[in-house]
């Protein structure tokens, strides 16, 4: 069975500032999504400018009055242009400032890329056109195609075992409620195979035949998401597996006697179960006790052994098998590939299982190395183009792999790798006009301490040629379990370019550095995350980066969280905050976000029933009276996953406070910006922001 390694990417990162990745809920808990699929970077939004100008009427005079009016005129005059020419300057200006704000977002990217059975084209989705959507391309490059030309953005694409068709999925209105398409290559014959209306259908791959979908839908249960197969040629639907909550098929057996069901217990522990397709029996492949995050990759081709990426009894994921005998009955998992400096992120199998692909996430960069099964030794990979690799996918014959690669100086592309002579060739090459990416900033890797002496790292951008101390914005990333890593992100690069530092930390409870380190910010624990906030700043500050009165912070989803828990933890430590899609109000957040969604994040965050009064303390809305700087709020009006009344009480309350408050509202959006324009308006918005209270300008 092919199934993605991802849905749709954000630059979350980066969903906030990755829109080149947005969540999705079956990898949520261990953040696949997140960690899978690097998202680029969501950018902000933009205020319409201002210009007035006078003018200055005579009427007629006597001759020497006339005179001597003139006379005072040519000199008020000369005084006056100075002072006229001075708005002009200051609007040209801004313009500039617009519109080489506008170029860095308008820098596209591609992603999801899947090979042609036949191993001639590639399909994948890009914003080329303005919004994300699917189009085709020759292996061996050339100029691609476009299959779609929704309104809405579509997610991943991967194309059926036969060829016949395109599988995708579309999200309205830049919302959850995602519905699974399919499509002839040449975009023809386009028809929904879901249900439409207010259903999350997530989009998990074909069966190796090509007769099936594997999807994941909250049709039954808005809590829950149940394991289906459909039908393409029918249509007919078919629940594999009832989920309580989260769940997902990673894989169905070649022979089609069992799926690989993947469940979540809570956002940092799941299980794999081998489902029987012909009496349902369900057993459980990966028994732990305690967190444990388990990622079914694959079925071997004779369905007796289960591939999987596991960090039971380790701190760090590794790859790792479950042997299957004859009754059904699965062994224990075997740990197969593993580091000590570094955790798996992405893996990939050939159809023909003796080859896996293995991306290793080392401190936020890429390495590739081949796991041969039937040797079942492990060597190193070519050395990547770019720092992050990611959405990996191998051509039938099993001779090249398409994948993603992504660098702080280089949006998300497409490009191939021939797997015998271990050379790159890049397939997309994302629009970047009037940008030289050759001259666009690489941050370096930072360590430090926080309170307790935990050691935390960062990503510190310092742009070319300014002085230091300067102004400098935090930047949080998403999850909680999101990562911070070196791809690209224009919010970043706009705010370099004009003279404003950024300093991006993986605090407690980030993705990337073990199962012990991402569960440090757990229910009460969060107060030590927040406290990581001052530990932040106390760095930058300490190095000499940051002039303390200069410090802004910004953020989206959890992000916005830590932007507004820092905004009233320590009032007076920043200038400015940009709160995008936060959750600043955990009672109105269980209360308001998707069913699932709050169902599996009682344990990351608290359980809204037994530890209301924990909840209500680390609620940053309980202390928004303590906010004294100027504020820009950005949402989607369609955000499922964190509502915009999260939005609008910030915004409310800082109002009634007269604290300056600025509010974006993006009427065709979701959770993250999808669309250019929107990403083009955010990041606007975003740079004038901190440039205005950072910089005074």
């Amino acid at each position: 069975m092919r199934i993605s390694d991802c849905g749709f990417v954000v630059d979350e990162s980066r969903a906030v500032f990755n829109p080149h990745s947005l969540f999705n809920p079956k990898s949520a808990f261990r953040n696949p999504t997140a960690r899978r699929c690097y998202k680029s970077s969501l950018p902000v939004s933009s205020l319409p400018l201002l210009n007035r100008q006078e003018k200055i009427s005579m009427r007629p005079q006597h001759t020497f009055a006339r005179r001597a009016r003139v006379a005072f005129v040519l000199v008020f005059a000369a005084v006056a242009s100075a002072f006229m020419l001075a708005p002009l300057r200051a609007a040209r200006a801004d313009d500039d400032v617009e519109r080489s704000v506008a170029l860095m977002a308008k820098i596209g990217f591609a992603n999801s890329p899947s090979f042609s059975p036949d191993g001639s084209r590639v399909a994948f989705v890009t914003n080329v056109s303005g919004s994300p959507q699917v189009w085709t391309i020759l292996a061996s490059g050339g100029y691609p195609t476009l299959v779609t030309a929704f309104d809405d953005p579509v997610g991943f694409v991967t194309w059926s075992p036969g060829g016949e068709w395109l599988a995708f999925s579309v999200a309205p209105g830049g919302g959850f409620n995602e519905q699974i398409y399919v499509a002839r290559p040449d975009g023809t014959e386009l028809r929904r195979l879901t249900e439409g209306g207010k259903e999350n259908n997530f989009l998990d791959g074909w069966t190796h035949d090509g007769r099936f979908i594997a999807f994941s839908s909250n049709r039954r249960d808005p809590a829950a998401t149940d394991s289906y197969l459909l039908d393409v040629s029918t249509g007919q639907m078919r629940m594999v597996a009832e989920n309580r909550g989260v769940g997902s098929i990673d894989d169905v057996s070649r022979d089609g006697k069992y799926a690989l069901v993947e469940r979540v217990v809570n956002r940092g522990d799941n299980n794999l179960y081998l489902v029987g397709l012909s009496d349902g029996k369900e057993t459980l492949l990966t028994p732990h006790e305690g967190p444990g995050l388990f990622a079914g990759l694959r079925f071997s081709p004779d369905g007796r052994t289960v591939y999987l990426a596991s960090n039971k009894d380790r701190d760090l994921e590794a790859f790792a098998r479950v042997r299957i005998d004859e009754r059904g009955q699965p062994g224990p998992v075997e740990l197969l590939a593993a580091r000590e400096d570094a955790e798996l992120s992405n893996e990939v199998m050939n159809e023909q299982g003796t080859t896996v692909a293995l991306v290793w996430n080392v401190a936020g960069r890429s390495e590739l190395s081949f796991f041969d099964t039937k040797t079942a030794k492990a060597t190193p990979g070519p050395r990547l183009p770019a720092e992050i690799a990611f959405g990996l996918n191998f051509s039938k014959d099993g001779q090249r792999i398409a994948l993603v690669l992504s660098g702080a100086s280089s949006p998300s592309d497409v490009w191939v790798l021939d797997v015998r002579t271990k050379q790159f060739t890049q397939l997309t090459r994302s629009p970047h006009a009037g940008v030289d990416l050759s001259k666009l900033v690489r941050p370096e890797l930072v360590r430090y301490k926080a309170h307790d002496g935990l050691e935390l790292s960062g990503w510190l951008y310092r742009p070319p040629g300014a002085k230091a101390p300067g102004p400098v914005v935090l930047s949080f990333h998403g999850g909680p379990e999101g990562q911070e890593r070196p791809g690209f992100n224009s919010t970043y690069q706009a705010l370099l370019a004009r003279g404003i530092a950024v300093f991006a930390p993986n605090v407690r409870g980030s993705s990337g550095f073990g199962k012990r380190f991402v569960n440090l910010d757990n229910g009460a624990l969060r107060e030590n995350a927040v406290k990581d906030i001052k530990a932040s700043v106390d760095y930058i500050v300490s190095a000499g980066v940051a002039d303390p009165r200069r410090v802004g912070i910004m953020g989206g989803s959890y992000g916005g969280y830590m932007v507004m828990a820092g905004l009233t933890e320590y009032p007076d430590t920043f200038a400015a905050g940009a709160d995008l899609f936060g959750v600043v109000n955990f009672e109105t957040f269980f209360k308001n976000t998707q069913p699932w969604m709050a169902a599996i994040s009682k344990v990351e965050y608290g359980d809204p029933d037994k530890e209301a009064d924990m909840l209500r303390r680390l609620s940053p809305l309980n202390r928004i009276d303590r906010v004294k700087a100027p504020t820009i709020v950005l949402h989607g009006a369609n955000d499922t996953n964190v509502p915009v009344v999260e939005a609008e009480q910030v915004v409310a309350n800082l109002k009634k406070r007269n604290v300056p408050v600025e509010y974006v509202l993006f009427p065709d959006e979701g959770h993250g910006w999808r669309k250019t324009p929107n990403r083009i308006r955010s990041t606007v918005a975003i740079v004038k922001f901190f440039e205005t209270y950072l910089k005074g300008s």
